[in-house]
């Protein structure tokens, strides 16, 4: 059976409620300037997040007290909240988020010692924030009823009717959602709409979480599934072994996009040192191998070893593009709904 994750039940509009869903660490009345606490604004899943951050509070013996939600609407409470958010430390689910609240002003630039551990391409160009792991889209296809050569290597012909009724994707996703900025920001608004309109008029189907759409390309439900590649990587059986396969996209274009979840410092938190502390274990080898084993995402830090299963990194060849330019997430959902698809 593929590992389910549970994903969080996003966060409901008031931001009195969304502040009362703290996940971890203690005392939730703990200032934010002492140097033993450190709030973090986490868009990860808990399950996946929680033992790292008991990892970090067992090393540092700081207090992490951790208010977990959905990255967009985290990001946007951030955003609201101004300077006089509570975070220390954003932690997103994807490079469109970490850059929406760069571009309101409300990171600090990082030291160059956290930065300088990262590959250029996977992080921000002005240090606001750092590129933490690596994501890469894939195409999940049911090997009993699809050949691996005939899986389109590009997300575009998947509007084609040959495909009618046979795609999956999980639209209020904020994986997909980054993907579709990355594509606009690619290849232009419009082209983007057409691929959107061409996936509702070929009968796409919605699904709600990227585990339930790969579980269900490997029961035959669908045929072919949009997702990221570590759903598949860290199932709990041998994934090669699954009905439901892989492949990754054309090197070069938009559909072999990889996307990163990030992490940046507040402002209010720039002389923080539980903060500094925090981002910079993220990006240790300590944490960095953390995720290689436990979540099965790409490490950005060169030189460490990837998750099994997988093409490395390096070998994916992934379109040229600047991962800040990604923050104009808010488009995307209004291409996404306008297409039906939301």
């Amino acid at each position: 059976m593929i590992k389910r994750h549970k994903r969080l039940i996003a966060l409901a509009a008031s931001p009195v409620l969304a502040l009362g869903l703290v996940a971890c660490g203690s005392d939730s009345n703990t200032s934010s300037d002492d140097a033993n606490t450190l709030v973090l604004y986490s868009g990860r899943d808990g399950e996946l997040v929680d033992p790292l951050v008991k990892k970090f509070e067992e090393k540092t013996g700081i207090s992490v007290q951790v208010r977990q939600g959905d990255t967009p609407e985290l990001a946007a409470q951030i955003i609201e909240e101004g300077e006089n958010t509570p975070a220390q430390v954003f932690l997103a689910q994807d490079a469109g988020a970490v850059g929406a609240v760069a571009q309101a002003g409300l990171f600090s630039t990082l030291p160059s010692n956290i930065t300088d551990r990262v590959d250029s391409k996977y992080t921000s160009q002005d240090g606001s924030w750092v590129g933490v792991t690596g994501r890469a889209r894939v195409t999940a296809y049911d090997t009993q009823k699809v050949k691996e050569a005939n899986v389109p290597g590009d997300v575009y012909k998947l509007t084609e009717p040959e495909w009618k009724g046979k795609v999956g994707i999980v639209p209020s996703n904020a994986s997909f959602q980054a993907f579709v900025t990355a594509m606009r920001v690619t290849d232009g608004a419009d082209k983007t709409q057409q691929w959107l309109d061409g996936l509702k008029a070929n009968d796409a189907k919605i699904y709600n979480k990227n585990g339930e759409l790969l579980e269900a390309v490997n029961a035959g439900a669908v045929e072919l599934g949009l997702i990221n590649h570590y759903y598949w990587a860290r199932s709990e059986q041998d994934p090669k072994t699954l009905r439901a396969q892989i492949k990754f996209g054309d090197p070069g274009t938009i559909s072999a996009f990889v996307n990163v979840t990030g992490a940046g410092i507040l402002k209010n938190a720039a002389n923080s040192s539980a903060a500094n502390q925090f981002v910079e274990y993220l990006v240790s080898d300590e944490g960095q191998e953390y995720f290689v084993k436990e979540t099965h995402e790409y490490p950005l830090v060169p030189g460490l070893p990837q998750p099994a299963g997988v093409p490395p990194l390096n070998e994916l060849n992934p379109p040229d593009i600047n991962l800040s330019d990604l923050a104009s997430l808010e488009e995307s959902q209004k291409q996404i709904t306008q297409a039906g698809l939301l």
